[in-house]
């Protein structure tokens, strides 16, 4: 039951950081190709098309914010639990996007008043759906990486960490040894 070392740590974090880019980079590329998929519909879009437009850049907010606060060597800071609400919201709306799209595409279609031919328009909504399901499943991943690199932020001891060394959090450790000597012993474990 050893302790890991620093270099360990600064190692895992280094690839958690690289891999929260990867995979913000490809929300950015999915979010992107939905809009330019939702503008083949009809290029200026309807009212369920706007908004549908409007998911896809608030998820390619959340993905350039997480971009900028990982390469900014920055742990998110108070950002953290905002990064943290906006990036659930937005995987439960491309979540319910993407079950809305495949459940009732004829008539997500109508809404969208597309310009197309309707069998085409099927597939061009079915390709967009897929995208959204590739960044409903990106989302989680961001959010799973982005808890770790908080972890390793708290770890590393950023500064932002109100009481405590970085040896007693690493420990986990309650109280010390020598005040359970002073307790009755019934209570000595």
């Amino acid at each position: 039951m050893g302790f890991t070392s620093y270099a360990e740590i600064s190692e895992s974090l280094h690839r958690t950081r690289k891999f929260f880019l990867l995979c913000n980079y490809i929300l950015l590329g999915a979010a992107s190709s939905c809009i330019f998929l939702t503008l083949s519909l009809r290029l200026i879009p309807s009212l369920s098309g706007f908004f549908l437009i409007l998911l896809h850049i608030f998820t390619i907010g959340g993905a350039v914010f997480g971009c900028s606060a990982v390469s900014t060597n920055l742990s998110m800071g108070k950002w953290y639990g905002p990064h943290m609400v906006f990036t659930v919201l937005t995987a439960i709306l491309q979540g319910s996007v993407f079950v809305l799209i495949f459940t009732r595409t004829g008539d997500f279609l109508g809404k969208l008043k597309s310009y197309v031919r309707e069998e085409d328009g099927e597939m061009i909504l079915r390709l967009a759906g897929g995208l959204c399901a590739l960044v409903f499943c990106l989302e989680w991943v961001v959010l799973t990486l982005a808890f770790f690199l908080k972890y390793y932020a708290y770890v590393e001891g950023d500064g932002n960490v109100v009481g405590g060394s970085i040896a007693m959090k690493r420990s986990a450790k309650v109280q010390d040894e020598e005040d359970i000597k002073n307790w009755p012993w019934p209570f000595q474990v």
